[in-house]
């Protein structure tokens, strides 16, 4: 089993898979906002496999590609914990940085690197997307696991 949670506790969550799926980092502006940071990291998991704990808000909007995003995340302390978004209905999109084992994460993607930033340096062995990746290399990612 998975878990995570938010800051403050009052949400946790757990997904039924016995390996960190492998995750993609995503540097659009909008994940730079949201996170407060250079980029997010996140990973998908089947909506169904997930388990949460506490109260979380809603917040859709429409996002550049057109398709509605659904975040969740804790009304206390305001920590984004997942995403679905219409574009994969039955798919959710865990924050990595909620895991209570983040550290073990791995990180083989990046997207919407034509927005990183020039002192973000990315593995040299990492598949990078100047935009959104192509629905192969998501298929790739969600194939792989962490060890």
């Amino acid at each position: 089993m998975i878990r995570g949670g938010c800051r403050c506790g009052a949400v946790r969550y757990a997904v039924d898979r016995s390996a960190l799926p492998a995750a993609y980092a995503c540097h659009c502006t909008d994940c730079q906002t949201w996170s407060g940071s250079a980029f997010s990291t996140q990973f998908f998991v089947p909506e169904a496999d997930l388990r949460v704990d506490g109260v979380v808000v809603e917040y859709a909007f429409v996002n550049p590609m057109g398709r509605v995003s659904t975040q969740r995340f804790c009304p206390t302390c305001h920590t984004r914990l997942y995403n679905g978004n219409a574009a994969r209905p039955g798919i959710v999109n865990i924050r990595a940085g909620t895991l209570d084992d983040s550290a073990r994460i791995d990180v083989p993607l990046h997207i919407w690197v034509r927005s990183k930033q020039p002192w973000v340096i990315l593995p040299v062995d990492a598949e990078v997307w100047e935009e959104a990746a192509p629905l192969a290399s998501l298929a790739r990612l969600a194939a792989r696991t962490s060890i």
